[in-house]
């Protein structure tokens, strides 16, 4: 089972583990962070197993291609990156892809992509026959007027695939979150447990705090989600041990939009919590001014706003989040509410879904301490059980500072004037020497401070055509290699449909300009980019879209 560990989304790989286990099913999972890593995983692999499961990589390619397996070799693909390369879908012998019935794909029509190929020119038809020189050659006229025409309608159709391809193929977003899928098909099988329902709403959860899917789309997903939430308490409220303290309950609730705050304090969850930073500019003077004002309509006193959320008088959390509802629609906030899910261990231990994503990434890139990716992926992994705590709890402090380290960073980016326009796009580099650089160097931590920078940036600028702009940010990949890593993020609007162009334009400006880039990521908008050859590419891409 081959699991992509820079994708974040471990809740989907653990309903699988769960489901293989029910089954006794043998099993060997392999963390792989690249389409390299992939490659070499597969080859190490594929003389001890015939089947193979994909989860979050692999079906934007044509995996036939890639991985040349052998004629019996069963790849089953779960994985949320759209669109899906459409040899995997239309290949229904060796490719067995997991989405939901209802999933638009939105797949181009069989015969518009692939058709037989015809006969060749066969000119051994008219060899002599018999037939008088006259008729000879005027069934040779024929044959090449309708060979010209069979080639014109060749070229013709290959247009037409190639146009059809690329409106397909143009941009790269999310579909289902694969935890969902995994989830589903156990729910099918009449194998779900609580646990699995928990992973595949933090599986939602994780799309909807990386930006990765619409508010239509998470809202939909919660509503389907809400009615399994209910058949499953309904389901165990006989059960003895729904009082014990080691029971799990799942409740779904509306909470407040701010990060990790009932682990740390109202005032730093305010501070660095995207949404609530970004609507006040709290990286302004103005900002911090307008935070206390916040406090004050709320009636806080600042000494209970500071100090741990746990050890705030009993009497202002009762009604804390109408407190906070009321106080921030007056400031412009009128979406600090959201419809979410928590988790209840025993008496004692309250999560909610988000807070769970924060530590479970925070675990996967820990730059603290250096070692293999795929020790972080497993430690991330085990932090989802509910017999390791500890592991949580780590994740959640080192998901505070990850947030500190982000929020710091955008101020100082605004501060100092660090986003540009490029013209077509926002660019942004983070030079060597910056905080918390070595943090950035990773993917998913990079991709949050793209998102949440853009967010900042286009509540702070007064320029009416750069708030419609995507952005495109770099941080120091390697020093000694002299290469650093590049995103794309889509234009922050409220009609976004969070697709994103920015794969193509990468690979197409690298092929025009000979750039020396790396496009490894299974996330396509991501790529990894010679120092020296940064300015012909992003020259190449100011060209190609503007």
């Amino acid at each position: 089972m081959f699991v992509s560990d820079c994708r974040r989304e471990f809740y989907d790989v653990i309903v699988s583990q769960a489901l293989f286990q029910c089954d006794h099913v043998p099993y060997t999972l392999v963390p792989v962070s690249g389409w390299q890593e992939l490659e070499t995983a597969f080859l190490e692999h594929k003389d001890q197993f015939k089947y193979f499961v994909f989860i979050n990589c692999g079906a934007n390619v044509d995996l036939l291609e890639i991985l040349q397996p052998e004629e019996d070799t069963v790849f089953f693909v779960c994985d949320s990156h759209r669109p899906i390369n459409v040899v995997n879908v239309y290949n229904d012998t060796q490719i067995k892809l997991l989405v939901k019935q209802d999933d638009d794909l939105d797949v181009p029509a069989y015969d518009d992509i692939f058709r037989d190929d015809e006969d060749e020119e066969e000119d051994s038809e008219n060899e002599s026959d018999g037939s008088e020189p006259s008729e000879k050659r005027r069934r040779f006229e024929e044959d090449v007027i309708e060979r010209t025409m069979k080639r014109r309608q060749r070229r013709e159709w290959e247009a037409r695939r190639r146009e059809i391809l690329f409106d397909y193929e143009q941009y790269e977003y999310h579909g289902t979150s694969s935890a969902m899928v995994m989830f589903d098909l156990a729910w099918m099988m009449s194998k779900d447990l609580n646990d699995m329902l928990w992973w595949a709403i933090v599986g939602l959860t994780d799309q909807w705090v990386q930006d990765k899917i619409t508010q239509m789309k998470y809202v939909t997903d919660i509503g389907i989600l809400q009615r399994h939430v209910s058949r499953h308490n309904h389901r165990n409220e006989d059960e003895e041990n729904s009082l014990s303290i080691d029971c799990m309950r799942i409740a779904f609730e509306y909470d407040l939009r701010l990060a990790l705050y009932q682990h740390w304090s109202l005032y730093e969850s305010l501070c660095n919590t995207s949404y609530t930073s970004a609507s006040l500019k709290l990286w302004s003077v103005q900002g911090q001014k307008r935070l206390q004002e916040f406090l004050a309509d709320m009636g806080l006193p600042l000494k209970q706003v500071k100090q741990k959320f746990n050890s705030m008088d009993m009497s202002l959390k009762e009604n804390l989040r109408e407190m906070i509802e009321e106080s921030a629609s007056k400031f412009g906030m009128k979406d600090l509410r959201v419809q979410t899910f928590s988790i209840h261990f025993g008496f004692k231990n309250k999560f909610s879904a988000s807070d769970i994503v924060y530590a479970a990434v925070s675990l996967m890139e820990n730059v603290e301490k250096e070692g293999p990716e795929a020790a972080n992926f497993i430690k991330a992994l085990d932090s989802l059980s509910r017999g390791n705590l500890d592991k949580l709890h780590q994740g959640l402090n080192l998901a505070k500072k990850q947030l500190r380290a982000i929020h710091q960073t955008i101020a100082s980016c605004i501060c100092t004037n660090l986003v540009i326009s490029q013209g077509p796009f926002l660019y942004c580099s983070l030079m060597e020497g910056t905080p918390d650089v070595k943090l950035f160097s990773k993917p998913v931590s990079l991709c949050l401070l793209s998102k949440y920078l853009l967010k900042s940036f286009v509540c702070s600028t007064k320029n009416k055509r750069c708030k419609l702009l995507p952005l495109i940010m770099a941080a120091p990949m390697d020093v000694e290699q002299g290469t650093v890593i590049m995103v794309g993020i889509p234009p922050e609007t409220e009609s976004s449909d969070k697709k994103n162009f920015f794969g193509r334009a990468f690979e197409k400006a690298a092929d025009s300009t000979n750039s020396r880039t790396l496009h490894n990521h299974f996330d396509m908008s991501i790529i990894e980019l010679k120092t020296e050859d940064r300015s012909k590419f992003l020259d190449a891409l100011i060209s190609l879209l503007s």
